[in-house]
């Protein structure tokens, strides 16, 4: 939107510099609806995506044809991974599943721009490594936890990126655990019953955010905590909030 001078909410472009922001230009603001694709798996990165608001899902296919989620990114992150790590594609693909809105570049402009920026390079990288990390504990999650854990871990790392209170159905829950819609079902009654959450028309609200994250026992954390000991002591801030001409 020309003419405009949002705020960055992404926490990665908020880092960085003047300098290395004017490298990834012209940057353009776009809209992000559900399930719309961000990247499609074993396909060239065609644009990467800084999360303003909203949060995307990063599935691998299954044994059984399906599909099941390794990730999710929100403003803390990025799309594009495999750019920042020197590749063309990623075997996942990426969609939009809470609605809401980015900042996209284009791969070869990222590419310049990371090798013209020693600073730039070391801060995507090190959200390469804090996302590798989530991607790890998902898949210790998925081996070794219940599922009434495993969605209550799901809904505190959706809660960290859209608030408390959500919309979120038990059919696309189900999807994205690769389990029976049952089953989901079950599960959120569990933890609605023992005071966690409380569900009312297909919205979730967390009232325990501490039972929720213990009730996990301590698969939710590792991921998060790794974030801030990549990212927490990089020097990228600014003195005042960044306001940056944003074009479509």
């Amino acid at each position: 939107m020309s003419g405009n001078f949002p705020r960055f909410e992404n926490a990665l472009l908020s880092r960085l510099s003047d300098y290395d922001l004017d490298q990834l230009g012209p940057l353009q603001w776009v809209e992000l609806a559900p399930h719309n694709a961000l990247e499609v798996a074993n396909r060239d990165v065609e644009s990467v995506y800084f999360i303003e608001r909203g949060f995307a899902s990063v599935v691998a296919d299954d044994v059984e044809g399906g599909i099941i989620e390794v990730g999710l990114i929100g403003r803390e992150g990025m799309t594009g991974l495999s750019v920042v790590h020197g590749a063309e594609h990623s075997p996942f693909s990426t969609f939009v599943q809470g609605a809401g809105s980015a900042v996209r570049v284009e791969p070869d402009i990222l590419r310049e721009a990371m090798r013209a920026s020693w600073p730039m390079q070391q801060l995507f990288m090190r959200y390469a490594q804090a996302f590798s990390i989530q991607v790890a504990s998902t898949a210790s999650a998925n081996g070794l936890l219940l599922l009434e854990q495993r969605v209550a871990r799901w809904l505190l790392m959706v809660g960290d990126r859209l608030g408390e209170s959500f919309q979120i159905t038990h059919e696309f829950l189900a999807v994205m655990l690769a389990v029976r819609r049952a089953g989901v079902t079950r599960a959120l009654q569990d933890l609605e019953a023992r005071g966690l959450i409380r569900t009312m028309r297909g919205v979730v609200v967390i009232t325990d955010r501490d039972g929720l994250s213990a009730f996990t026992n301590g698969a939710y954390g590792v991921a998060e905590r790794e974030y801030e000991v990549l990212l927490g002591d990089m020097d990228f801030t600014v003195d005042e909030p960044r306001r940056r001409r944003v074009g479509t």
